[in-house]
Order: structure tokens, then C-alpha cells, then sequence
């Protein structure tokens, strides 16, 4: 539960990355900006619609490879929702939890039958076109039961709104309090998303509805920004001061190597508000800070609201926010002085508690010496914080990580990765850090988050590149080339020689729904939607390598041309639990002989597509693959592709 509930904060990620752009539209429209209403309704056209956009973005978290057939088919069970539901009783208003519901939906839907195969006479509705239409069946069945069930449900989550909006400052230091308490295991997201767009009504000028603090705030409430107010001061001051803190206590030979660090995430939180750097750096090494962090943030939150302090962000708490709604803030240089004086209060309190407990902070912990005399001796680190060349760091991240093989399966959200594991005791903390990461964090036995920064999604990026082509050479080492091994020549590979590797219809490449075979990184081919799991070999030749996930195989001609089978996409998540090999490196195979069997089935199950992508990794620039076959074709069939 705590696995999926973090997917779906990772999830809510991507609508809410849209904020920024609605707030500052209904701001710099305004009468006390520049005073363009079109600009304001601009804004609000995406304020009005969040229900939608939250549908159509969680739908892409959840689905296995972000196809934008699992975007239109959360779109589609939204709308079928909402209407549903409104026709059965028009009281009802589930906001954002519409979007929430549909999205998730659509998601499961899309892993399930993205891939199914219908009979001929309905095969144009089969594949991808397939989700939105069993979508919107299902949506129909869900807004029928939400249509005649959800009153009383909807009246206890208004009930548990209202207790939070009109219990005063205990309702928003509560707030405050476990907004950062959740944040180790991600799912803040979930409690902002009620606290910020579906807590409390209100209704404007117009007539206009709006839900959530944030809407209602920027939309001209007086009662709302109670929920946002008391961040500006933890978010601007308290934590830059603590990271002032962390540096004046850190040991006299390291404070070169962590000042640039924590001045970076330092201003970084002034300026955005983007916090998790900061709170990652001594989140684990001293969980005592954390546990204080979460107080006074709970305090602030009070503090604001009993000095009647009314401000809000489309983003977060940080400065551009700040200034941007000043106009429309209630005394917002109190919350300024707010702000100083929790500055102080954070500086003070960590340094002490930081003498006193000997809290090993960044600047003293006692197990990464070796990274210290590195920078001293060099000047700058090679690796870690400073580095930006994101393939070397990727390299030294996987190794940390136990190798792609240690890898279940690789995602991340805003700042950090998001990782399943095979191995949690081949995982070096050290390294990691050393690397630049700001906090490792064992969910459980398999689940590792690694606390990277705002750069996480380029990182994460290059891990993926390398894992996909298996590739674990360090960086700026020269790839070795076989010295007897002649490369192929312009028509020298003869397109009968590739047969049908499996029953199936064959398919090109830039139909293959992942990025690394559709662009061709890995080289030009074809792959093949098969109907049957026995894979054969499509040429004459060697047996180069069998992956040990055993989803995968390399082969040889007699001409030099290097072939991979790779069985479905994503398939090394299944660690080889479905595939039985024939062969082994260094066998002599025959066109025809079987390679692998797989258990499609077991596949699909597991939401992974089946697809078989047969790639040529050294086909010369000037030599390309195109079919020549098209339908449904039989093993061992031939020609089936032209090299030209």
C-alpha cells in the first residue's frame, strides 16, 4: 500500500507542475498588476479544469510507458465520470477526486489491454484504441455507483475539511506538521492535493465555484491563504538559516567542501521553495532535526494565522511566490518579520542541538574522509555535487546501486529516485553520496528512494540509457573492438538471410511504444507482436551473449553482424521468471532454432507489453532496415526486411 500510494504522489507530480504557469497568468492579469481580464481567464481556464488535468497526468504516471493513448483515455474516463455522476445527482461535485479516480483508472486500463488483439473484423479498434473505449465502458459502471453512493461519502469529506479549515490554529499547524512528516515517504502530494484543491468553497463575483486554498485564494477569498501563509517563513528563512547552521558546525577541513553545497540548496529555497535538498541532507544523519523541523513548521503555521497573516503560492513558498501575490496577501511584511525571527530561532536551535547531541550533520559525518582529502587534493570534486556530465555520473550511480542487474526497476519524481531492488545489501550509502545525493532512504526490503536534487530527471535518464543497452563501461574508457572481427560491408549482409524469428505480425521500429527502440539508439531493425512465446533464432550464426534476465540474446553472423532479441519491453523487471533459454554463449545456432521461451501470458500480467524489438547494433550509417512483410507471419518466413 505505502509502494502504490507513493506512485500515486510521484503521479500527482505532473498536473501540479502545471501551477505555476495558471497562477502567474491569474496574477499578472489582475486589476492590481496589469489589469488584462483575458489574461486573468486565461489562468483560470486551467484553474477551472484541474478535475481534467489531474485525469489526464496521473493517467500517465500510472501507465507502464506514458503512451499519450493512456493521457486521452484518462481524459475520456473523466469526462464519462463527471457526467455520469451529475446526471444521477447533480449535488454531487467530486473536483480533483474525479480526476484522481479516472486517472488511476485509465492508467491500469492502459497496462491491461494496451496490447490486446481483437478478431479481424474488429482489429482496427484493437492495440492502444482499445483503452479509452474500455475506459469509458468502465467509468460509465463507476459514475453509476459514485452517482447513487457518494452523498454521504462526500458529506464526510466535507465534514473532515471543515474540521481542518475551522479548527483554527490547531487545524493548520496539523497541517504544517504532518505536510513535512510525510515528506520522507513522498506522500505530502497526497494531503496537499485535499488541502489545496478540494477543502472549502467559494464562490466569486461571477459565480464562479472554487475549491481548495489555493483557487480560492488567487479567486479573491478572504477566508483562504491560512493553509499557505505559514510555509513563507520556513521555506525563505528557516531552512537557509539551518543550512547557515550546518555549515558553521561543520568541521573546520570541511567547510570548503559543503559551503558551495549548502549555500546552493540554501538559495534554491529562498528563491522556489523547493525544500527537499535541505531536508534530505540531514533528514537521516539526524532524524532529531527533522523531527524539529516538522514542529516549528507547525508552529509557523500557527504563528501566521494568529497574527491574521493570509498569503499564497501557485508553486511553493519561496520568494518569486511571495512577491508575485503580495498585492493580494493579508499583511504580508508581518509575515516578512515572521519570516527573520524563524530564521533566527532555526539557526540558533540547530546549532545547539547539532554541539550538543554531536549530530552528524553534512561537514561531520565521520565516513566520507576519502571524499574530502579528494576535493582538497584536487581542488573541485571529480565526481559528486560539482559534476554535470550526467552519463559519467550515471555510471558511478548504477555501480553504487549493486549494477543494472540489482535493478528491479528505475522512476523518479520531482527530486528524487525512485527505486526497486533486488539487493538492499549491495547498495553503497557512501558512494551515493559521495555522488552527490543527498539522502538514501530503504522503504523496505526492496523499495530505495535516492534523494538527488531538482537535476534527478537527466540523471535518472542516463541510468536508463545505460541500463537498456546494457552498458556498464566507465566512462571515458575506449570501447574494444574485436581485432579479427571484420565489420560488414554495404550489401554484404543479404536480406534473406533474416527470417521470422516468432509467429507474429512485424511491426517498425518507430511503432515500438519505448523511446530507446522507436529513436533507434541502439541500432536500426524491426520488431514483432508475437502471438506465441517460442522465439527462434532469425539468422545462421554465434550465440554472443544471453542477458541474465534471460530476456534478451546476442547473436553473430558468419558476415559480422551483430543481432539482439530482446522478448518484450521492460521484461528485465521479471528477473528471468518466465523465459526458459535453449542456448548459452558460444553455441552454433541455425536459422530456426529455438533461442528462448516465454511465457506471454505471465507478461501481460504484469503490464508489460510483449513486443520483441530485433535490433542490428552495428549496422553501418550508411545501411538501413525496412520491411518488406506486413500482416501476421510464421516463423522461419523470409524475406521479411530489406538492409539497403
Amino acid at each position: 500500500m505505502l509502494g502504490y500510494l507513493q506512485r500515486l504522489g510521484k503521479s500527482l507530480m505532473l498536473p501540479i507542475a502545471m501551477l505555476p504557469a495558471a497562477a502567474l497568468l491569474v496574477r499578472l492579469g489582475a486589476e492590481d498588476i496589469f489589469d488584462i481580464p483575458f489574461v486573468t481567464a486565461a489562468g483560470n481556464g486551467i484553474l477551472n479544469n484541474l478535475g481534467l488535468i489531474f485525469a489526464i497526468g496521473i493517467a500517465i504516471g500510472f501507465s507502464k510507458d506514458g503512451n499519450g493513448a493512456a493521457a486521452l483515455a484518462g481524459a475520456v474516463g473523466f469526462l464519462v465520470l463527471e457526467g455520469g455522476y451529475k446526471a444521477i445527482n447533480d449535488e454531487l461535485n467530486l473536483g480533483v477526486l474525479a480526476g484522481i479516480i479516472a486517472g488511476i483508472t485509465a492508467g491500469h486500463l492502459y497496462n491491461r489491454f494496451s496490447d490486446i488483439q481483437l478478431p479481424d473484423f474488429l482489429a482496427f479498434f484493437g492495440g492502444k484504441r482499445f483503452v479509452p473505449i474500455i475506459t469509458s465502458v468502465t467509468m460509465v459502471i463507476i459514475s453509476g455507483v459514485i452517482g447513487l453512493l457518494w452523498g454521504p461519502v462526500q458529506d464526510g469529506i466535507n465534514g473532515l475539511g471543515d474540521l481542518f479549515i475551522n479548527g483554527g490554529a490547531a487545524g493548520v499547524g496539523a497541517y504544517g506538521f504532518f505536510n513535512r512528516l510525510l515528506i520522507p515517504v513522498g506522500l505530502h502530494h497526497v494531503i496537499n492535493t485535499l488541502i489545496w484543491f478540494d477543502f472549502g468553497t467559494f464562490s466569486d463575483a461571477a459565480g464562479n465555484v472554487w475549491k481548495g486554498d489555493i483557487n480560492r485564494f488567487l479567486n479573491g477569498d478572504p477566508t483562504a491563504g491560512h493553509f499557505t501563509a505559514g510555509f513563507f517563513p520556513v521555506m525563505m528563512f528557516g531552512l537557509p538559516a539551518a543550512c547557515l547552521a550546518m555549515y558553521v558546525t561543520a568541521k573546520k577541513h570541511r567547510k570548503a567542501a559543503v559551503g558551495g553545497f549548502l549555500a546552493s540548496i540554501g538559495l534554491t529555497a529562498f528563491l522556489t521553495g523547493i525544500t527537499e535538498p535541505i531536508e534530505y541532507s540531514f533528514m537521516f544523519l539526524s532524524p532529531v532535526l527533522y523531527g524539529v523541523h516538522a514542529l516549528l513548521t507547525g508552529l509557523s503555521m500557527m504563528v501566521a494565522y494568529w497574527l491574521d497573516i493570509r498569503h499564497g503560492f501557485g508553486f511553493s513558498a519561496g520568494a518569486i511566490d511571495y512577491f508575485l501575490n503580495f498585492g493580494i496577501a493579508q499583511h504580508p511584511l508581518l509575515l516578512l518579520a515572521q519570516g527573520i525571527v524563524f530564521g533566527i530561532i532555526y539557526f540558533l536551535l540547530f546549532t545547539l542541538l547539532i554541539k550538543k547531541l554531536n549530530l552528524k550533520t553534512p561537514g561531520r559525518e565521520d565516513e566520507d574522509e576519502d571524499y574530502v582529502e579528494e576535493t582538497e587534493q584536487t581542488g573541485t570534486p571529480t565526481r559528486g555535487k560539482g559534476a554535470k556530465d550526467y552519463d559519467n555520473k550515471s555510471y558511478h550511480y548504477l555501480k553504487a546501486l549493486g549494477g543494472p542487474e540489482n535493478i528491479k526497476s528505475l522512476d523518479y519524481c520531482a527530486t528524487r529516485l525512485r527505486l526497486q531492488i533486488n539487493d538492499m545489501e549491495q547498495i553503497d550509502e557512501k558512494e551515493l553520496k559521495r555522488q552527490g545525493a543527498h539522502g538514501v532512504m530503504k522503504v523496505n526490503r526492496t523499495n530505495l528512494q535516492v534523494i538527488v536534487g531538482t537535476t534527478v530527471e537527466f540523471l535518472a535518464t542516463a541510468m536508463k540509457k545505460r541500463m537498456d543497452n546494457n552498458n556498464m563501461e566507465a566512462p571515458g574508457q575506449v570501447e574494444k573492438q574485436p581485432v579479427e572481427q571484420e565489420q560488414p560491408e554495404q550489401g554484404s549482409t543479404s536480406y534473406e538471410e533474416i527470417a521470422m524469428p516468432v509467429n507474429g505480425k512485424v511491426i517498425p521500429l518507430s511503432e515500438v511504444p519505448d523511446q530507446v527502440f522507436s529513436t533507434k539508439m541502439m541500432g536500426d531493425g524491426f520488431a514483432v507482436d508475437p502471438t506465441d512465446g517460442i522465439i527462434a533464432s532469425p539468422v545462421d550464426g554465434e550465440i554472443l551473449n544471453v542477458f541474465p534476465t534471460k530476456h534478451a540474446v546476442g547473436l553473430r553472423t558468419k558476415s559480422g553482424l551483430e543481432i539482439l532479441v530482446h522478448i518484450g519491453l521492460d521484461t528485465v523487471k521479471l528477473e528471468g521468471s518466465c523465459f526458459d533459454v535453449y542456448v548459452k554463449e558460444g553455441d552454433v545456432v541455425k536459422q530456426g532454432d529455438t533461442l528462448v521461451k516465454a511465457d506471454l501470458n505471465y507478461i501481460s500480467k504484469n503490464e508489460l507489453s510483449t513486443i520483441t524489438p530485433i535490433i542490428f547494433t552495428n549496422l553501418p550509417e550508411n545501411q538501413t532496415v525496412s520491411i518488406t512483410q506486413t500482416g501476421d507471419l510464421k516463423t522461419g518466413t523470409k524475406p521479411i526486411i530489406e538492409i539497403k
